[in-house]
């Protein structure tokens, strides 16, 4: 099986894997609402909000045929499966293997704790832990860490929830 991605309407992302929970069984298609958990000040209290890390975008993993094509097609919500010229664009194993070791089972990052030691940032815990080389900068004040992925052959920043110690 390989990793697909579909491109839905953004906001929709929830209901979009509802739809494909109903329309697929596990065993044929698996999906993944990447969700990163963070925090926002708001009226001067701190809240842990669910941001989607890749905002209009649901994973899946399947054995794409023709069948499975135009069973996605049905799915109200999604707009279109990404591809090249008349392929359906794979993404890569090595692209899929960092998205989905920063994920817990419900498809949530969660936070990381972190200590900063002569300007060298060490993981303590969580799911950076050994992901060090990823992490390109951090704000403390948000409590936030800035980390580059590879999405789809591009360079992706996200932004991802952390606990300074």
């Amino acid at each position: 099986m390989d990793w697909y991605a579909l491109f839905v309407n953004t906001g929709r992302e929830d209901s979009v894997q509802e739809w494909l929970r109903i329309y697929f069984n596990e065993s044929v298609l698996v999906s993944v609402n990447a969700q990163r958990k963070i925090t926002e000040r708001s009226g001067g209290s701190i809240k842990h909000v669910l941001k989607k890390m890749f905002p209009g975008y649901i994973f899946i993993r399947t054995n794409m045929n023709t069948k499975t094509y135009y069973k996605l097609k049905s799915i109200p919500g999604i707009i279109r499966m990404l591809k090249t010229g008349d392929y359906y664009t794979k993404i890569l194993d090595e692209e899929m293997f960092y998205i989905l070791r920063l994920l817990d089972n419900d498809g949530i990052v969660d936070y990381s704790k972190i200590y900063i030691h002569n300007s060298k940032i060490i993981v303590k815990s969580g799911p950076l832990k050994g992901m060090e080389g990823l992490i390109l900068g951090v704000d403390k004040r948000k409590n936030r860490v800035k980390i580059n992925l590879n999405f789809m052959g591009l360079p992706k920043t996200i932004d991802l929830g952390i606990e300074v110690t």
